[in-house]
């Protein structure tokens, strides 16, 4: 009966030096192939030249480095980057590299699928199949870094927990792979330069504050009236906004880490004064500021862009208010690449 090898970089590095106290082998070893697995992102045991060939092949014999595959890469007229990323078990998942003149942002996904069941999004319609692994949502950050070199001749610089999934259903993981990307042991990025998008999920917002973390949070808001956001984001019944609200307050109390809401106006759902002044009222709680999105449609044509007058009226009832705001062109649309289109179609 062939031995299912274990996934080497589930292992902590005191477990990786026990192994090889337990091999007759010195500690330090594990720190070698540590070093291998997290700094230089080896995907194979072969590639590890300060280790003996007999040391190779006996990792080899015992573990698996589960390392992503870049399946496909397209690329947009506008410089965006989408990548398919093959899993070890041939589930595939989508991440971004979305340039502009000063940076480089790495959109990423954390789960194969969605636990939320928003309606206006590609992701939702797949349902999750499975969380990702820490490793895997590590290796989509070193694959656009090293695109980011490739093609743009600058390293990475910030990245956005907004592609396919719920970050906050995933959190343990997530939390695992942000440490490896910050540590010095691992890509050594610092964590102001990430953050994390949710759409919501009041008790996890409270456990990341009492543990604070130093990334920032982003909130998938899209409307601040309870009946709407229920319409379009049916988890809201289960975590209704001032469950939200509550939490983010206390997020604020703890990190002072100002709060950032995503938010896309459609015609016919949110575009009123009414929602406007919804939002401003939300915004007050905390010092926040709002990303107006521009929506990119997912085929059925249920949910349009509003007008620009819209944006306009949401823009001008922010900025009087002393809200900061935004208003974010969407990029690489020409590839399926824009917010809530990641779905792999293939």
């Amino acid at each position: 009966m062939e031995i299912k090898k274990k996934d080497i970089r589930a292992l902590t590095k005191e477990q990786l030096r026990d192994f090889f106290v337990s091999e007759g082998d010195k500690a330090f070893r594990g720190n070698q192939v540590y070093e291998w697995l997290w700094q230089k992102s080896a995907h194979s045991f072969d590639s590890m030249t300060n280790i003996s060939k007999e040391t190779r092949e006996m990792l080899e014999n015992n573990f698996v480095i589960n390392h992503i595959k870049v399946d496909q890469m397209q690329r947009s007229s506008d410089g965006t980057i989408k990548n398919a990323v093959r899993l070890h078990d041939d589930l595939v998942v989508e991440s971004v590299l979305i340039p502009t003149a000063t940076r480089t942002t790495a959109c990423v996904s954390s789960q194969v699928g969605c636990s939320l069941d928003c309606r206006f999004c590609a992701t939702a319609r797949l349902k999750r199949m499975r969380n990702l692994n820490p490793d895997e949502i590590y290796d989509q950050v070193v694959a656009i870094d090293n695109e980011s070199r490739l093609y743009f001749d600058r390293p990475l610089s910030n990245i956005v927990f907004m592609g396919m999934g719920e970050p906050l259903m995933n959190y343990n993981n997530v939390l695992k792979a942000i440490e490896k990307i910050t540590s010095p042991e691992g890509l050594g990025m610092s964590p102001k330069r990430i953050i994390v998008s949710t759409s919501g999920v009041p008790k996890i917002i409270k456990k990341m504050a009492d543990e604070e973390v130093k990334f920032g949070l982003a909130v998938s808001l899209h409307s601040a009236i309870d009946e709407v956001r229920t319409s379009i984001m049916p988890f809201n019944a289960t975590f209704p906004l001032k469950d939200l609200r509550e939490a983010l307050q206390y997020w604020y109390s703890k990190t002072k880490n100002r709060i950032t809401y995503e938010y896309v106006v459609w015609e016919g759902i949110n575009d009123t004064q009414e929602a406007a002044n919804a939002l401003f009222k939300f915004c007050k709680f905390a010092p926040s500021k709002v990303n107006l999105i521009e929506y990119n449609p997912i085929d059925d044509g249920e949910f349009q862009q509003a007008s620009n007058d819209a944006v306009e009226m949401y823009q001008n009832t922010l900025e009087k208010n002393g809200i900061t705001v935004t208003v974010r062109r969407s990029r690489g649309k020409d590839i399926d690449a824009a917010c809530g289109q990641l779905a792999n179609k293939r």
